[in-house]
């Protein structure tokens, strides 16, 4: 899997995260003007594989 970090049509900085088969697994929920920040929220997501799973019946 990879993060992939690209400017999307208005500019704005976003991410998605690919599995190696080429599925998009996850993507930023919103553009971002500074690159920092769209950097900031992968980290984020990257640190939330320590977060419990919550299962809804």
């Amino acid at each position: 899997m990879q993060f992939e970090l690209y400017k999307d049509k208005k500019g704005e900085f976003r991410w998605r995260l690919r599995h190696a088969n080429g599925n998009i697994l996850a993507t930023a929920s919103e553009g971002y003007k500074a690159k920092a920040s769209a950097v900031k929220c992968i980290d984020a997501v990257k640190a939330s594989t320590e977060a419990p799973v919550k299962e809804f019946k």
